[in-house]
């Protein structure tokens, strides 16, 4: 294990982290509001841990072994996540354990808030909340992989245990510091493109950019507490289905489709086309039962209403136009599973991944005509190509992993007091990164108790790091020399 190369990346990461602590002063100054001392703080603080970390190591130029990118990713995110909760204690005043929970569910992009009454937060606190998602929504460790080769620091071992999906050592570019970048430019210019469009919708310049945030990071967080339904605007709900597809398709094709001009790159993915399938008959059936059932007295509210939250749940974004949790009988959970789904690998949703979904499918299918046909030889395949064994053990093993901590967390959230539903959907909107639960978290998670909003924070990071990444360092064969 290389202590010193790791101490010295961590020391360098959270001094650039330091950093984002400043646009949230310079709002704080143009609404002329109290928070400058507590952001001012929390960078004078960050700033100082960083370099302490770094200056003793800073000559050092060991490279990073894999293993040693596993232990930087987990405990950059959870040093950040501490560090990021530090102006959440003083305003709005949260315990420790709620302003954990509330920057972890930022940077992790989960959305799930402990905060009540945020209309009448400081516009720099709102500000923050949404920046935290903006910089976790393709990860600050792929972020800061295009500054670390610059100070001597090899990237690929936190390439590979930061980046999403089942199939890890696809570059977009032959030099990691390239792919980096090539990320974060479509990621900068769909967020400048959905800013933008939220304006012209009608948002203020201030909410625009704030949920253009949360949107392309596929967060979930907003300025006010009736979501996006607060602006009652059909054009802005457009808006948002618009970029929450598009920030859950895996930006691969998005960087493909750019570099060619062409769309062929997403329709000869698999995974994309069962993507829109999926939230297609997703939307459909919900839109149906919310206007059969009564619960929309026209055809296109239960239109408006049944997309946005087949796209918003679908993905994981989170985002509400009503209150989902309240809807007749089957349509909360229908919409809650539907996030065990989530995005395409490679971008910014959570969930199980479609393209996991998707070969466990075509396993499924492979067993059924094994049974058929005992001597037969059947190949999963994907898009004209079959798969080998170890990806499909890999993904074999994920599932198996996610089954048992979902089902290990759910019974400890019961044995804290909670009912079963509310057990249920938290863990799974933690996990799959989407946010609103049902039952008591349905509306937010102020009202559950500390244990179980740390095994929550938990299960954010668990679903981020897509389970391997996190449960690796608690195995007697990662510490063995």
């Amino acid at each position: 294990m290389q202590r010193r190369a790791i101490q010295r990346i961590i020391g360098v990461l959270l001094t650039i982290f330091s950093f984002t602590m400043l646009p949230p002063v310079l709002v704080a100054w143009l609404y002329d509001e109290a928070t400058i001392e507590i952001f001012v703080t929390t960078f004078m603080a960050t700033l100082v841990v960083g370099i302490t970390f770094w200056f003793p190591v800073r000559k050092d130029k060991l490279d990073l072994r894999l293993r040693d990118g596993f232990l930087v990713v987990v405990m950059f995110w959870v040093v950040l996540g501490i560090f990021g909760a530090i102006p959440f204690l003083y305003n709005p005043g949260l315990p420790v354990v709620d302003a954990i929970f509330e920057s972890l569910s930022g940077l992790t992009t989960t959305g799930a808030t402990v905060i009540v009454g945020l209309d009448d937060l400081p516009y720099s606190v709102l500000y923050y909340r949404q920046q935290l998602q903006w910089l976790g929504g393709m990860g600050i460790i792929v972020l800061a992989v295009a500054i670390l080769p610059m100070l001597g620091i090899g990237g690929m071992q936190l390439y590979r245990a930061e980046t999403p999906g089942p199939i890890k050592d696809n570059k977009l570019t032959p030099r990691i510091t390239e792919t980096a970048k090539a990320l974060w430019y479509i990621y900068l210019g769909l967020t400048v493109l959905c800013a933008g469009a939220y304006w012209i919708a009608g948002m203020t310049l201030f909410d625009a950019i704030a949920h253009s945030f949360s949107t392309v990071a596929i967060g979930g967080y907003s300025t006010h507490d009736a979501s996006i339904g607060y602006f009652n605007n059909a054009v802005i709900e457009s808006v948002a289905v618009v970029f929450m597809l598009l920030a859950g398709v895996n930006f691969a094709l998005h960087f493909l489709a750019w570099r060619n001009l062409s769309l062929k790159p997403y329709l000869a993915d698999p995974e994309f086309k069962a993507y829109v399938t999926f939230l297609g008959i997703t939307a459909l059936i919900t839109t149906s039962y919310l206007y059969y059932s009564g619960t929309f007295s026209t055809a296109g509210s239960a239109l408006h209403h049944g997309i946005f939250q087949a796209v918003s749940i679908g993905t994981t974004t989170g985002f509400t136009t009503a209150e989902y949790h309240v809807w007749p009988t089957f349509l909360p959970v229908l919409l809650l599973l539907g996030s065990f789904i989530g995005g395409c690998a490679g971008s910014t949703g959570g969930g199980l991944k479609v393209m996991r979904v998707l070969l466990l499918l075509k396993q499924g299918v492979r067993e059924i005509k094994r049974l058929i046909h005992p001597n037969g030889q059947f190949l999963v395949k994907v898009g004209g190509k079959a798969l080998s064994p170890e990806v499909m053990d890999s993904i074999w093993g994920f599932f198996s992993l996610y089954v048992i901590c979902f089902s290990t967390m759910s019974l400890i959230l019961a044995a804290t007091g909670l009912d079963l539903v509310t057990s249920f959907s938290a863990v799974a909107a933690c996990i799959n990164n989407l946010g609103p639960g049902l039952g008591e978290v349905g509306a937010n998670y102020a009202s559950i108790n500390p244990v179980a909003k740390a095994v929550l924070c938990l299960a954010m990071l668990l679903g981020r790091l897509e389970i391997f990444t996190l449960l690796v360092l608690f195995t007697p064969t990662f510490w063995r020399k």
